[in-house]
């Protein structure tokens, strides 16, 4: 795992609980963990990139991923390996440099082609099995920003990490 450039995630049980909130007016309201934006942070920091593909599409996400300087928001997909294809030619990245985080079956074509499937916590046990590691902690409440440090300590950049910390 030593190369990996992008962390790729899904959204709705993976930087959220999965819960969906329509206020009123129909408007769709998520909740995200803010461990999970810095975890974000952090991993931008160290050079890397971030991207989102989604088959739902929220005005909210694209808000949340500007405030935190996500560029690669690919939402209302009905195919995510296309996406992700695409991402990776954009970026001119192989499958050996990604990692994906999911929760539900629509993730599973992508996990089964990066170096680095990940699985939140609570994700379906079909997401588990191909997992090179789950999370500690369920969608929507700090499994991105425990994915990020399970990367990081196993590329050797923890140290870096904390580092900023001392």
């Amino acid at each position: 795992l030593s190369d990996i450039q992008l962390l790729t995630l899904d959204v709705d049980g993976v930087l959220t609980d999965g819960g969906i909130i329509r206020d009123d007016a129909g408007q769709q309201i998520k909740r995200f963990h803010v461990r999970d934006g810095a975890g974000l942070v952090l991993w931008r920091r160290l050079g890397k990139d971030v991207a989102i593909i989604t088959g739902k599409e929220s005005e909210v996400v694209l808000h949340r991923m500007q405030e935190l300087g996500v560029r690669h928001v690919y939402q209302n997909v009905g195919n995510k390996t296309e996406a992700y294809e695409q991402i990776k030619d954009e970026l001119g990245l192989t499958d050996a440099q990604i990692a994906y985080v999911g929760d539900d079956l629509p993730d599973l074509p992508v996990m089964r082609k990066v170096a680095a499937p990940i699985a939140v916590a609570d994700a379906v046990e079909e997401v588990r099995a191909v997992a090179k590691y789950v999370t500690r902690f369920p969608g929507g409440y700090g499994a991105v920003r425990d994915a990020i440090e399970y990367l990081c300590k196993e590329m050797g950049l923890w140290g870096d990490v904390m580092a900023r910390y001392a």
